[in-house]
């Protein structure tokens, strides 16, 4: 019987009966349509995986435009659709204030798989090899994304380069 989570990439890696291991501990949940799955600056404390439906993933752009005034608006920063396997709140359980760094919204009725960072940690304590290889996949998919949001903000600092030099 195929594992409905071998194709994420947080599991490359891992076989059936270690993916299973996360099974049991992986709680599904499902949001409808513009539900906020979290917001950015909650504390968070859990990891997703879509398994079902896309969302979309938003920062705060605040800008102070005096002392006491300040612009706020969300930016679009990226889709995330299902078939594409992938996992999202995972810098909150792994940086030190454990904040969520963006806020995330149901574009269509969603289900996910969400695991705890207790549980992800206490299955590593136990499975030390498992915890290298998961733990290795969850580091490359940050670096990924944090290559990718370099490459963003340098293309938004030269639209505003041009812009200004106009």
């Amino acid at each position: 019987m195929r594992n409905r989570y071998e194709k994420f990439r947080i599991f490359n890696g891992l076989n059936e009966s270690q993916i299973n291991l996360f099974e049991e501990k992986i709680s599904i949940i499902k949001h409808s349509k513009n539900d906020v799955i979290f917001n950015e600056g909650e504390k968070g404390e859990t990891l997703f995986l879509l398994l079902d439906g896309e969302v979309e993933i938003t920062q705060a752009l605040t800008l102070e435009l005096s002392k006491a005034n300040f612009d706020t608006r969300e930016k679009s920063i990226l889709n995330l659709k299902s078939d594409e396997y992938p996992i999202f709140g995972e810098m909150s359980i792994f940086g030190t204030k454990e904040l969520r760094t963006a806020t995330v919204k149901a574009i269509s009725d969603c289900k996910m798989g969400e695991i705890s960072k207790f549980d992800l940690l206490q299955l590593c304590e136990n499975n030390n090899k498992i915890c290298y290889i998961v733990m290795s996949n969850i580091c490359s998919i940050i670096t990924d994304n944090l290559i990718n949001a370099k490459k963003n903000i340098l293309k938004l600092t030269t639209a505003f380069s041009l812009i200004l030099d106009k």
